[in-house]
């Protein structure tokens, strides 16, 4: 089986944004995206070109054009934002992002009246229907199938680093998880989700695609759905891994750390060098520190078990970044990086915010919706030392 590789301009870049639409009085998950997406769409057209249905009702995704820069990919994103705010803001409700909603029960979502989400469902069952997860996804163009593999490969070694820097997912239906990012290990369940196996070439995917698709594990090659997979028709390598970011400072943060990897990995081939392939014991060990402990964890270097804090380790990426940052028009944004470690990831904040309501999750929603109006906070949030469990009072309001 050939896979045809759609090549793109070299660190071109996109972006996908998953929205969450919440009800303002109950704070819940709320069905909405039907309306405004209709609403959305320019007359005569079939659907709006930039906002679209995710698997709820109560998601809307936006993404961007073929993108040179980060902060072009930033503006096109804030352009449909601020019409899906309005469209929402209609209707009663806010817009908000995080990795999972802090109190809904995915039982009571609606799924999104489009073909492709109904056969999911009835395919996977449970495991699809509590998919009420939120990411943002990073698309960065390579020009040939042969240097896709590689650098998905290579860059596996870098998904504790994104994890715990978008980790904002510690919650799930009403409950503190001991996670930093719970959507991480909730989209594991799915058959063709998590780490990517490590194949030595594009003749290899294609063969293994063509496995699956002969044995009727999937219909085609997107429903493999890795953290970081090879996308043959934008012709991009794709970064999946994020959870979902409450601001548009974050999203344009790992936007910037996306590219220069791509890039700097790129240009590595070009000069004749081999690329790294981790140790898979290591990759999964690493996933699993940082969903677990985010930006606290201890990551594993090497083979011999060295370990060092991930904050430091990110750090020295973004300062070894910096040359290609320069090159690539982006150095602002990969800088956005360091204020997310200083004034604490999205976990971190939500659980500092529940903190200081007593343990009220309705206060953690209310603060993802001023975060997406107002930014990251200016300074540091003050850290629980542990997780913060909800009261009995975040129940109240739940959709039936």
């Amino acid at each position: 089986m050939q896979i045809p590789f759609h090549s793109s301009e070299r660190a071109s870049l996109g972006v996908e944004w998953e929205l969450q639409l919440v009800d303002r009085e109950t704070r819940e998950l709320t069905a909405g995206a039907v309306e405004i997406l209709r609403e959305m769409t320019p007359e005569g057209a079939a659907e709006h070109p930039k906002a679209k249905h995710e698997l709820l009702q109560s998601t809307v995704e936006i993404i961007t054009g073929i993108c040179t820069t980060v902060a072009e990919a930033k503006a096109d994103l804030a352009g449909t934002l601020a019409e899906v705010c309005a469209a929402a803001e209609a209707r009663g409700l806010g817009v908000m992002c995080a990795g999972t909603h802090p109190l809904t029960d995915w039982q009571t979502q609606q799924i999104s009246p489009k073909e492709r989400y109904l056969q999911l469902v009835e395919k996977m069952q449970w495991l699809a229907r509590r998919l009420q997860i939120f990411g943002v996804h990073v698309h960065v163009g390579v020009r040939a199938p042969e240097k896709a593999i590689p650098i998905v490969n290579a860059l596996t070694q870098f998904v504790p680093h994104f994890l715990a820097l978008s980790a904002s997912s510690p919650y799930w239906v009403g409950a503190d998880t001991g996670l930093a990012s719970a959507r991480s290990k909730v989209f594991e369940g799915m058959p063709t989700a998590g780490l990517p196996y490590q194949l030595s070439g594009w003749d290899r995917f294609e063969k293994y695609m063509d496995t699956l698709i002969s044995t009727h594990t999937i219909e085609s090659v997107r429903e493999v759905w890795w953290d970081i997979r090879p996308h043959p028709d934008f012709g991009t390598v794709e970064l999946r891994i994020c959870d979902g970011l409450p601001t548009l400072d974050e999203v344009g943060a790992v936007a910037a750390l996306s590219q220069c990897l791509v890039e700097q990995f790129d240009t590595q081939l070009d000069r004749g060098y081999t690329l790294p392939t981790p140790a898979d014991w290591v990759l999964r060990e690493n996933k699993w520190r940082a969903a677990r402990y985010g930006l606290d964890a201890d990551i594993v270097v090497d083979e011999k078990g060295t370990v060092r804090p991930v904050r430091q380790a990110i750090s020295d990426l973004v300062e070894d970044l910096a040359p290609t940052a320069r090159r690539l028009g982006c150095s602002a944004e990969l800088a956005d990086v360091e204020r997310i470690l200083a004034v604490g990831a999205s976990y971190q904040r939500q659980r500092a915010a529940a903190a200081a309501a007593g343990g009220d999750l309705h206060a953690v929603v209310d603060s993802l919706l001023a975060e997406l109006r107002g930014g990251l906070p200016s300074g540091p949030v003050a850290v629980p030392s542990g997780p913060v469990s909800g009261t009995a009072g975040c129940a109240e309001g739940r959709t039936a």
